[in-house]
């Protein structure tokens, strides 16, 4: 089997907010778009672009049933090469922050926000860690 893409299908009531957040703060483009189904194409490092899909709760397709995602027990992580930056840019632009920028000890510089679709966006740089910290949290073998 060759997996050509792999991506998030959130439920929710409002395809036109989604569309306007993420092609307002994260420049994505539209892949497909019907009253029902939005695809949504994001750019990525080297070329490499990254998709999205949401569908309203009276979506057709059946299974799954129609409820719509509640903003509870996914995040999204999008690692960037400056979470600072990114973070100034989201602010300037009005998005909302739900978590501050914060450089994490297990090794993050960090910052969360919500789409519309209610879907935690976790942004991410990767960095040193705190020394030690991850030896707390090592595996053992036999143990």
């Amino acid at each position: 089997m060759t997996l050509l893409d792999a991506y998030p299908l959130v439920t929710t009531p409002d395809l036109a907010a989604v569309r306007g957040f993420w092609t307002a703060h994260f420049e994505a483009a539209v892949v497909f778009d019907s009253s029902w189904f939005l695809m949504l194409g994001v750019p990525g490092a080297g070329g490499r672009g990254h998709t999205l899909a949401y569908m309203t709760p009276d979506h057709p397709s059946r299974p799954p049933g129609p409820e719509a995602f509640d903003g509870k027990g996914l995040i999204l992580t999008l690692q960037v090469e400056s979470a600072a930056a990114t973070h100034d840019r989201l602010a300037a632009s009005g998005a909302d922050i739900v978590y501050a920028l914060a450089r994490e000890p297990w090794g993050q510089v960090r910052f969360m926000l919500r789409d519309p679709a209610g879907l935690l966006i976790d942004v991410v740089e990767q960095v040193e860690p705190a020394a030690g910290f991850w030896e707390r949290f090592e595996v053992r073998a036999g143990l």
